[in-house]
């Protein structure tokens, strides 16, 4: 029995060994939110496929620009005659060559647009298509720098939130130190023992759920981030220092402005682009102008494969081609359902509008009610730290309860987690703000 006793002692202290070796050769990274953001912005996959799709899109004009160059190509056919086509009049019947023959033709066509107008307007739309883009691709990105700044708050939250509960639990123990000290010298009751040591072990739990709070919280910073190696996050901030800032950023109902909100600047994009392309849609009933030019090279009834040997012959000629559109039904069509989703997209526009307002306005009031909270709940911390000292002493002249002091440090720990909990939401508050009213 002693040997599987000492067996399970050794190996409980090489398990020990390794996970702090492997704790001790975990890389961490001491981040703040500038650096979080910069991160995010360069190695998100997010950001890297709207930052492509803006070279999709300059491709897409270059291509346009093109269709106006003129376009070559080589045809060649050969072509077995088993019965050629024969040709009777009045006059007789005449064969178009040879049975039994084989008939070679190489061609060199030329082909130019001298008016196109569909090429011109397709080329303003590749204009229209990048700027709309670009406004995506600078959407992602303050979107990004939102979720990676609520992200980096929350995880200062966590943080700040299992410090509370780690200290509440660890002067907890020590008042149960003091309490069970008071017990064995007879000084206090067998009760009073006992509910400081259930008050101790009801808050380990709390404290476990904070720790795992945290490790999520860095576990999503990570992944909006971008980083997939094993790094341990590190950030050495609270949220008690944002307290002083908060008072200097006063925005007013009247800086509610949405002159730079990416939604409606997509939605104005749209427009522009629909409005492209109702102009491309009219270039339907535009004549088109090109000139074609064509070399041929040729050879007829052949009865032999012997190519050397065949008499060729050559061709060449210069076309002007001119098509005029007269009538295509589905023309008036298009254009009624181009004029109808023009306005669709007006009617859109003043809703979202009317929305991305209401929102401003909501984050704006969550900033002065939580600005407000945060003065009051700070008095109470002060407060409640006062009443835990209080506490303290009246127990230790035998004037207060073990009930009185728990409570008292119950309530400076909900007052402490409150109070960081306002700070929180007034600078998430704060960055939706910023999002909505689309400042980079």
């Amino acid at each position: 029995m002693n040997i599987k006793m000492r067996l399970k002692t050794v190996v409980a202290a090489l398990a020990f060994c390794m996970m702090a070796y492997a704790q001790e050769t975990t890389p961490t990274m001491q981040l703040t939110l500038d650096r979080a953001i910069e991160l995010a912005l360069s190695e998100n996959p997010t950001i890297k496929v709207a930052e492509q799709e803006i070279t999709l899109k300059e491709v897409s004009k270059k291509e346009a620009w093109r269709s106006l160059l003129p376009s070559v190509s080589l045809d060649g056919t050969v072509t077995y005659n088993i019965k050629v086509a024969e040709i009777k009049t009045s006059m007789g019947s005449f064969k178009m060559g040879m049975d039994d023959s084989n008939t070679w033709n190489g061609a060199l066509n030329v082909s130019l647009p001298l008016y196109a107008p569909a090429a011109y307007r397709t080329i303003n739309m590749t204009k229209a298509d990048i700027e709309l883009a670009v406004e995506k691709s600078r959407a992602s990105k303050i979107d990004m720098v939102n979720q990676v700044t609520k992200a980096f708050y929350q995880l200062m939250l966590a943080q700040d939130s299992y410090n509370v509960l780690m200290e509440n639990y660890k002067q907890t123990e020590r008042n149960y130190h003091v309490v069970n000290t008071m017990y064995q010298q007879g000084s206090v009751s067998e009760y009073d023992k006992i509910s400081a040591e259930v008050q101790v072990r009801s808050l380990w739990p709390n404290v476990v759920s904070g720790k795992n709070a945290v490790e999520l919280a860095k576990l999503q910073l990570k992944v909006l981030m971008g980083i997939t190696a094993n790094v341990d996050i590190v950030i050495n901030d609270k949220l008690t220092n944002y307290e002083g800032e908060m008072h200097k950023a006063a925005t007013t109902a009247d800086n509610l402005s949405l002159e730079n909100n990416s939604t409606l600047r997509q939605i104005d994009l749209n427009g522009e682009l629909l409005n492209q392309t109702r102009k491309l849609l009219k270039t339907n009933f535009h004549p088109t102008l090109a000139l074609v030019g064509s070399y041929q090279y040729q050879s007829m009834s052949n009865t032999n494969w012997e190519i050397n040997n065949y008499n060729w012959s050559n061709a060449s000629s210069l076309t002007l081609s001119l098509s005029i559109p007269l009538f295509k039904a589905s023309n008036f069509t298009k254009l009624k359902s181009n004029k109808i989703q023009q306005t669709q997209l007006a009617e859109n526009r003043i809703n979202t509008e009317r929305m991305l307002r209401m929102q401003a306005q909501s984050y704006l009031d969550n900033m002065t009610s939580s600005a407000e909270q945060i003065s009051s709940n700070k008095q109470a911390v002060e407060l409640a730290q006062k009443n835990v000292e209080i506490s303290k002493k009246r127990y230790e002249v035998g004037k207060g309860t073990i009930l009185e002091l728990n409570n008292s440090q119950v309530s400076l720990t909900n007052v402490q987690l409150t109070y960081n909990n306002s700070i929180f939401n007034y600078l998430v508050a704060q960055s939706e703000l910023k999002t909505v009213l689309g400042k980079e």
